[in-house]
């Protein structure tokens, strides 16, 4: 790609905000500071600004930091204004069979069709086909036995505002008591609440919001 500006290294914040309002994915400090004529570090010293810029103001989109790279997002404040305004002439709206069968996969991937099948109990191969073609999971390897592994995609990060699968929160979270937490553990492994549960030191599920409510901004 041919460089497309170049700016004084004091002064790329107006330029910063033109390649992220074009973006269609989250793009790294490293790869903004190409077309800026600037080096990563201040890259990213600007893009910290115009985030607590953005917060500050009560803007109607923020700036995150999203799967290793940077992108714009509405607010969640008007996530129901939105909901409603673009669900007039156009809908993404997921199923519930491809909310479930998408939540099985990003807390136990890789997972072949057989463990979402175990799992969820019903045939899940219509979810699947319709959670890759939005690209929100892919193929990522086979078993021995030429199952198809499944697993998240950088767009899934991207639409839940994660940086990485480790950002999930807690399967505890949706447990409402422990026969349902037992159950969890029945279906996915003993360790497998564990697995997610916050690490000593790091905040509690209750510092932030969920993934599923950040989840319109980008569904619709």
């Amino acid at each position: 790609m041919q460089q497309l500006l170049s700016v004084e290294q004091d002064d790329i914040r107006a330029p910063l905000e033109a390649l992220l309002l074009v973006s269609p994915d989250s793009v790294t400090a490293g790869d903004l500071a190409k077309y800026l004529n600037a080096t990563p570090e201040h890259v990213t010293e600007s893009l910290l600004a115009l985030s607590r810029e953005y917060d500050e103001d009560s803007r109607g989109f923020c700036l995150r930091e999203v799967a290793g790279g940077w992108r714009l997002y509405t607010q969640p404040a008007y996530h129901s204004i939105i909901e409603a305004y673009v669900q007039s002439w156009y809908s993404y709206k997921l199923t519930q069979a491809a909310l479930e069968t998408l939540a099985v996969i990003a807390y136990s991937q890789p997972a072949t069709r057989e463990d979402i099948r175990a799992i969820r109990g019903v045939n899940s191969d219509s979810a699947i086909n319709s959670l890759a073609e939005k690209n929100l999971i892919k193929e990522v390897g086979k078993k021995p036995s030429g199952a198809v592994l499944f697993g998240t995609t950088k767009a899934f990060l991207e639409k839940f505002g994660l940086r990485s699968v480790s950002d999930l929160p807690p399967l505890d979270d949706f447990a409402p008591d422990e026969e349902t937490k037992d159950l969890i553990r029945e279906r996915l492994g003993s360790g497998f609440l564990e697995q997610f549960a916050p690490k000593p030191g790091e905040d509690t599920p209750g510092d932030s919001p969920a993934p599923s409510d950040e989840s319109f901004d980008n569904f619709y």
